[in-house]
């Protein structure tokens, strides 16, 4: 059942918990996720990064992500991840996206404002759905040399007045707060400012998002749920844990003949097992 991110947020917030919203570059991804939120028979997100536009385009994988969700058995969204193109975010809507997440974090705030009126403009047309973004989240807009560091910038973090300011402003649907998590694999246990959330959240009366939810601890899934996060981004651990899973299936073949078609279903199984595993939290 195609659902708007709006609608899906509702379902989250009546029950006070978040919904999983997966990164799925490629046809084996789409269907583990929907497949796990079936079996388990909760909401999900699907999403296409524009990053990944070189990985797979989105006008190969939008059509087959739309039509997925519409057969699914489960409330599915499908949604695109930190767009900072703004034609993007057309292609997208023009696709059937029912909602649009633009970044325009690296921004000044005059300009993220400004964009994220016009992409909720282009949103209106076809009633879908608005994420954006105030704050800096770690790693991806920080650029390289700072996965190391030990305390991100205190100035990354999102501010609660501006936050209010922002929704605002725009009218978007969902604001995406920058508190300590970051895109990637992390290289040490992340520093949390969960205050954050509790000072967002008295500020500004949407859903928060969880953006580098990877690798986060059951118990802060937890904190940030009670705080009010409604969405969990979730991708490079479901990945990893796909690609683990072919590397040790390889190790075992003893006639060294391995066939791609057995590539895909042992990195989708376990995609499916991380994806299930990572719902049972949110949910």
């Amino acid at each position: 059942m195609l659902v708007t991110l709006k609608e899906i947020l509702q379902i989250a917030e009546a029950k006070k918990s978040a919904v999983g919203s997966f990164n799925t570059p490629n046809l084996e991804s789409v269907m583990s996720v929907i497949g796990a939120a079936e079996e388990l028979n909760v909401p999900v997100i699907i999403m296409h990064a524009e990053v990944h536009e070189d990985l797979m385009p989105l006008s190969v994988i939008g059509p087959i992500m739309v039509e997925m969700a519409k057969k699914a058995k489960v409330p599915v969204c499908v949604h695109l991840d930190h767009g900072v193109t703004l034609s993007y975010l057309q292609a997208a809507v023009n696709l059937g996206f029912t909602s649009i997440m633009y970044d325009g974090s690296t921004l000044s705030y005059g300009e993220n404002v400004a964009n994220t009126c016009i992409a909720v403009e282009i949103a209106k047309k076809t009633g879908a759905s608005v994420e954006a973004e105030i704050g800096v989240l770690g790693k991806r807009e920080l650029g390289a040399g700072h996965e190391d560091n030990e305390e991100a910038p205190k100035e990354v973090y999102t501010d609660p007045d501006d936050a209010k300011r922002f929704v605002e402003e725009t009218g978007i649907d969902a604001l995406a707060c920058s508190f300590g998590t970051a895109h990637g694999i992390y290289l040490k246990k992340p520093k949390l400012d969960m205050s954050v959330l509790d000072r967002v959240k008295e500020k500004v009366n949407i859903p928060l998002v969880m953006h580098g939810g990877s690798g986060v601890s059951e118990e802060d899934y937890k904190i940030a749920i009670n705080k009010g996060v409604r969405k969990i981004n979730y991708y490079t651990y479901m990945a990893k844990a796909g690609g683990e899973a072919v590397v040790s299936k390889v190790k075992e073949k003893s006639d060294n003949v391995v066939y791609y078609h057995d590539i895909v279903l042992w990195g989708s199984n376990a995609m499916k097992e991380n994806v299930k595993s990572a719902l049972k939290i949110f949910s």
